[in-house]
């Protein structure tokens, strides 16, 4: 299993997300490796289909079901309903799903 954080520099909600993760998967038994990797300009976001730091992919899906369908690439800071962070609940489900189990 592969996790990315996908970020960019300063972002202030990078290490509450990263952190989140790590207590997820850990509370889950799931090893996988966690790869951070910064977006450094716009064009970096449209190609990588960056919707906004942080945003969390599980093998290649993003933990907000629905993601793969937004179009709004760019270095800016991404919403999880009032939060900065995405609950703890999708994390859990996306790794669930990434395992086999439903989500």
């Amino acid at each position: 299993m592969r996790i990315e954080i996908l970020y960019f520099a300063g972002c202030p909600n990078f290490e509450p997300a990263l952190e989140r993760v790590r207590q997820v998967a850990a509370a889950l038994g799931v090893q996988a490796s966690l790869e951070q990797v910064e977006i450094g300009s716009e064009a970096d976001a449209r190609r990588l289909r960056f919707p906004g730091s942080p945003t969390i992919r599980i093998d290649g899906r993003d933990v907000e079901t629905g993601a793969a369908a937004r179009g709004d690439f760019a270095l800016s800071c991404r919403t999880y309903g009032g939060s900065g962070v995405p609950p703890r609940e999708w994390i859990e489900a996306a790794l669930r799903s990434a395992l086999g189990a439903p989500r």
